[in-house]
């Protein structure tokens, strides 16, 4: 697929024309999950026949009768992207995998499902950007369905026929800069530049198992000492990590930038599924959370085809290859504890299933609160848990629509392309902390920002034909409102909010709509298990990330029950359709497989 195949990052020129390769290797981790388990266990295997793929991968998906034994070595809590590729990748190590599913479909909030009669959506998350290369390489997922089509520059609708277009190609994007700041023009390249050499830094942190740097074991500190001897040619480029942990976006981009329309567009980033604005203190390092994908280079976006669900079904058919199993409609209400080591769990309906590992895919909240009785956990834990921010402002709308928004200011000969599918309305640094302050305060903004992203334009299979499908991410609406408002009687009103910020920049769109479906963070948390609704599993602050995620101690995948691991993203590296978390998870699992085949106390 060629890189005009995804919507890239305004840092994404800069890795494309000017990319130095030579840091790659600098920081290639060490511990590869291949290299942490027996070696027959992932090599690469040859194929059945597609017929025999699709019979295999029929048997384990929902809408068919499943038929599972009790007895398994991992049973995976949960089957969001993270929970399919930490059990896909220990199917393929040739562990016995179960996966319970609580919801009748698999997918966690990868899913695409149908909205109203005729339309489906990628219902929650709803861009690819940080699926990470390995993953799809690993599990062969282009062999099973995962197909990425093309999204078009980044296009930001300012107000009357003012707009702005971030690209990939960097003349473009400078010539745009141009007509608002020579300055910032100028010196977007070396800005380019730096953020994504500090992007490198952290993308060579990713399949890095959290250390413990305060505990006195002398196995800790080797693991502490061998983290930092691996990463020993970072050198000054930690501080620009440090900036990044620390600023808000309008100081670190201000360090660059003069003009604010600039800003906003990149400070757009920090304000995503986060309960802050752009002048929060640590919301730089949120923009590059957004921008550190890999998919088609650095930075790169796109939509999927048959919508984020065909993304989470490529893993499903992966894993089932090797055997791996799915059982839906199976919430687990208890992971069975004995003599201080996971024994399996129970199901709601009273079913047990038994295996030497569980791998929660849950939030941490949800584990450590609801599935584990607190008599197993230390008190530390649990007050840690207790103080893990989860509360979430985010919203996601699914539309269907006669016609996509029709942007004013939008001009397709002279843009270049036909129709802009990503687009980014917040129109001012202020626009976006005025959004923030609403929420601050207990209230949905009264001028959200909002990601009217169209896939349908690129993607017929979503929508009947001649008719649209509109996906709208934003934020911000409160979890919880104020002086005991309700959600029920609320959301009409946020709906007709963001209806109005789009007619502003799309006259008479609101007018196409067929159906809208609304969903706050309270819905997020009821349907998908979203803790609070939040979409990181938690805040992506200096004091939640790398060691102290979702705790100090148990960061490094495991819990204090020996045989019970995390593998979400309330784990390192955090949120985001990554799939990171599931296989450091699995590789965790597999370094310490030998341990976990011990005879159980009788």
């Amino acid at each position: 697929m060629r890189d005009k195949s995804c919507v890239r990052s305004p840092i994404s020129a800069i890795a494309t024309v000017e990319n130095d390769t030579s840091n790659d290797s600098i920081l290639a981790p060490q511990n590869a999950l291949h290299a942490a388990a027996p070696q027959d266990r992932f090599r690469r295997t040859k194929l059945p026949s597609r017929r025999r793929r699709d019979t295999i991968a029929r048997r384990h998906l929902p809408g068919e009768a499943q038929t599972v034994s009790t007895t398994y070595d991992v049973i995976v809590i949960g089957s969001g992207h993270n929970g399919l590729v930490c059990g896909a990748y220990l199917a393929k190590s040739g562990l016995k995998t179960l996966v319970l599913e609580r919801r009748e479909i698999v997918g966690g909030a990868a899913v695409t499902e149908e909205f109203t009669p005729g339309f489906r959506a990628s219902r929650f998350s709803y861009v690819m950007s940080l699926l990470h290369p390995r993953v799809i390489r690993d599990l062969e997922l282009d062999s099973f369905g995962l197909e990425v089509l093309p999204a078009n520059d980044l296009f930001c609708p300012l107000g009357g026929d003012d707009y702005i277009v971030f690209s990939d190609d960097m003349r473009k994007t400078q010539a745009e800069f141009a007509r608002f700041s020579r300055h910032d023009a100028e010196i977007y390249p070396q800005f380019a530049r730096y953020l994504e050499e500090s992007a490198a830094v952290v993308r060579q942190l990713l399949f890095e198992t959290p250390v413990d740097p305060v505990r006195r074991s002398w196995r800790d500190f080797k693991k502490s000492a061998s983290l930092l001897w691996r990463h020993r040619r970072i050198g000054d480029r930690a501080y620009r990590l440090v900036d990044l942990l620390t600023q808000s976006a309008v100081d670190y981009l201000s360090a660059w930038f003069e003009n604010d329309t600039i800003k906003s567009v990149l400070a757009y980033y920090a304000s995503i599924g986060t309960f802050a604005g752009p002048r929060s203190p640590g919301t730089a390092y949120v923009i590059m959370h957004h921008l550190m994908g890999e998919h088609q280079g650095a930075g790169g976006w796109g939509f999927v085809r048959g919508g984020m669900g065909a993304i989470t079904a490529a893993i499903a058919r992966s894993g089932a290859r090797f055997g791996m199993e799915i059982v839906t409609q199976a919430p687990v209400a208890e992971v069975l504890v004995s003599a201080g080591r996971a024994t399996g769990v129970r199901t709601a309906d009273g079913r047990e299933f038994r295996a030497r590992a569980v791998a929660s895919n849950a939030a941490a909240t949800t584990l450590f609160r609801r599935l584990v009785a607190p008599e197993h956990l230390p008190a530390e834990l649990l007050r840690e848990i207790d103080t893990f921010r989860t509360f979430s402002t985010a919203f996601k709308m699914n539309v269907a629509a006669h016609q996509p928004p029709r942007y004013r200011a939008f001009d397709a000969a002279r843009q270049g392309f036909r129709y802009p599918t990503y687009v980014h309305i917040a129109p001012g640094i202020d626009y976006l902390e005025r959004a923030y302050d609403d929420a601050k305060y207990g209230w949905y903004s009264r001028q959200p920002f909002v990601t009217p992203v169209v896939p349908t334009i690129v993607d017929d299979s979503l929508a009947p034909a001649g008719k649209h499908v509109i996906n709208i991410f934003g934020g911000h609406a409160p979890y919880k409102l104020k002086d005991g408002a309700s959600w029920a009687d609320e959301k009409r009103n946020l709906t007709k909010a963001v209806l109005d910020v789009i007619d502003e920049m799309a006259p008479g769109f609101s007018g196409q709509v067929i159906e809208a479906e609304t969903l706050v963070a309270p819905d997020l948390e009821a349907i998908v298990g979203l803790p609070q609704g939040h979409i990181f599993h938690g805040e992506l602050s200096a004091d939640q990330l790398f060691w102290q995620r979702p705790a100090p101690h148990w960061a490094d995948y495991r819990t204090p029950i020996t045989g019970l691991y995390q593998c979400g993203s309330s784990t390192h590296p955090g949120g985001g359709v990554s799939g990171i978390p599931g296989h450091n998870a699995a590789r965790e699992i597999a370094k310490d497989w030998k341990r976990l085949q011990a005879p159980r106390a009788l």
